[in-house]
């Protein structure tokens, strides 16, 4: 792909989601980097000066609270995690208020988990008030919460929920900030030789191959996570940068490509909003199995899922639950909305549309799940 479609991409990108690490928000002892914190939001709030929308997705509550607490390391259980993260929530927001406030500008904490963005009532509202901060000049800052959201600091350092919040604000880049500079072939800190990879058109099995293990000590992340996240952002259409947020002016430099950093390139066709959060911010409710006939209609030729390609239905959902969709090879290929619950699917699977009236005593709908409601993968 040429060079000059990737630079218009950074350089006309005005709504920005910006996800910073713990590694780069403190230091070895746990404890806030303050100078670290201040170089950072000097340069957010200069970017919201030159017109850009920011979004600041944050994680080092616990890293904050590890330091508040006095520890001298990362706590082990799943409670003590909580613990420190309720203390250093408050600790970490208390800092970016003060000094954003010094470059005059209203940040607005938003706290979210898995569920707030599985409900689709709540992700719409979510993305309703997202939308009326930034009307408002505000800058949001999002941090994963922590004291309930067991999920989330077992696996993700906030990487996945910055590309679900790229997607749910219609975001022009997702940046990560990190303690490195972006993907290499193998890992730097062992190999002095390494390559680091400036463009990445799709994340294959040989790209994720690259990716090592978890972060430093006060962070969960590593750069698996990080490509998880690109996966989520790549599909809805959005591109991604890994970069070290450790650089001055690192941000000045991604916006006008000019930049040391992994840049990962969007999908060509942007996922409509309902079709992502079907895709990314769901979660499945069952299973329909489909034979190999529905599983092409739908897959190759978009086409809606009927009661007559399904073969097996597992779990207990109602019409508006999201389910996946399982080919006779036993994989999943895509994922929908039903119209109709669980238990009906399982007396019209196999019929033809016209059965349905008869067999369920009413057809609200002819499709078990429309085209527009199904997302492949």
């Amino acid at each position: 792909m040429e060079a000059s479609y990737w630079k218009d991409i950074l350089t006309n990108s005005k709504r920005i989601v910006v996800k910073v690490g713990t590694s780069t928000l403190t230091h070895q002892t746990g404890k806030l980097n303050l100078l670290q914190l201040e170089k950072l939001v000097r340069e957010l709030a200069d970017l919201a000066n030159q017109g850009k929308q920011i979004i600041l997705v944050t994680s080092g509550a616990v890293g904050a609270g590890v330091g508040r607490l006095g520890l001298s390391s990362r706590p082990r259980n799943l409670p003590e995690k909580q613990a420190a993260a309720a203390v250093g929530q408050g600790v970490l927001l208390h800092m970016y208020e003060k000094i954003f406030s010094e470059y005059g500008q209203v940040v607005a904490q938003i706290l979210l988990t898995r569920e707030d963005l599985a409900d689709r009532k709540r992700y719409l509202n979510a993305r309703n008030t997202f939308f009326a901060l930034l009307r408002f000049g505000v800058l949001p800052i999002v941090n994963e919460n922590d004291t309930v959201a067991v999920e989330e600091i077992r696996l993700g350092d906030n990487d996945t929920l910055s590309a679900l919040v790229a997607g749910l604000v219609d975001a022009d880049l997702l940046v990560l900030l990190t303690d490195i500079d972006g993907l290499y072939d193998s890992n730097p800190k062992l190999n002095p030789k390494a390559k680091l990879i400036p463009v990445i058109e799709e994340v294959t099995a040989e790209i994720e191959a690259m990716a090592g293990g978890a972060g430093s000590q006060f962070g969960t992340g590593g750069m698996g996570t990080k490509l998880m996240a690109a996966k989520v952002a790549m599909s809805s259409g959005i591109p991604m940068v890994i970069a070290n947020g450790e650089y001055d002016k690192i941000l000045h430099d991604i916006l006008t490509a000019d930049f040391k950093g992994t840049l990962f390139l969007p999908k060509e066709v942007r996922l409509h909003t309902k079709k992502r959060w079907i895709a990314f911010g769901s979660d499945l409710q069952g299973r329909i199995y489909v034979d190999a006939g529905a599983q092409k209609a739908i897959a190759e030729n978009g086409k809606s899922l009927l009661p007559a390609g399904i073969t097996k239905v597992e779990g207990d959902f109602e019409p508006g639950n999201v389910v996946g969709l399982w080919g006779p090879e036993g994989l999943e290929f895509a994922r929908g909305i039903v119209n109709y619950c669980s238990d009906d699917i399982k007396k019209i699977l196999g019929k033809n549309t016209q059965e349905i009236q008869s067999i369920l005593g009413h057809k609200d709908y002819d499709e078990v799940i429309h085209r527009d409601n199904l997302v492949v993968k």
